[in-house]
């Protein structure tokens, strides 16, 4: 018989897992209309292109992913991370980047125990001591924001997104 810590911890990081899966194939879906031609399309000057947003999303699943983690808790040099975003020109390299970032959330949920993913984030203005896991739904909510916003982008092109949460 399974010892019923070791299957909570296990059942924990199964549902960490099939959140981010499921957020990810969301994105997925409602940005597979767009392709490489798309990556510098932006509705306004100044604007993110296509391929910056995607690009946005990957780096904040890291960002939220690194934070989480570390004793400082997050970043706060958005400059920096704005600079970085606005380098990106590919929507193939910002998908490759996304395909990364959460491979490395993945890695994450199974390297921590259940014991760290509960305990508290760092002291600071980003969700401040909440428990990490909290993470989770502000990636699920960050990264919705954003594939609404490429459905939009989709739309402008003449594209039509199809619903995210059916595979058709």
């Amino acid at each position: 018989m399974m010892d019923l810590r070791k299957e909570t911890r296990i059942i924990m990081k199964e549902m960490l897992a099939g959140q981010m899966a499921a957020m990810k194939e969301y994105f997925d879906r409602s940005t597979r209309v767009l392709d490489e031609a798309d990556s510098g399309f932006a509705p306004q000057a100044g604007m993110f292109t296509t391929a910056q947003v995607v690009a946005h999303v990957a780096q904040t699943v890291e960002w939220f992913v690194k934070g989480a983690f570390a004793a400082e808790g997050f970043s706060l040099d958005f400059e920096k991370m704005d600079k970085e975003v606005r380098g990106v020109t590919s929507l193939a390299a910002a998908r490759t980047w996304m395909e990364k970032s959460c491979a490395t959330l993945q890695e994450t949920i199974e390297a921590r125990t259940e014991a760290e993913w509960m305990a508290g984030l760092p002291p600071g203005p980003i969700m401040g001591e909440l428990p990490r896991i909290a993470i989770f739904n502000a990636l699920t909510d960050h990264t919705a924001h954003h594939r609404g916003a490429l459905t939009v982008y989709a739309r402008l092109l003449g594209k039509v997104s199809p619903m995210p949460y059916m595979d058709m």
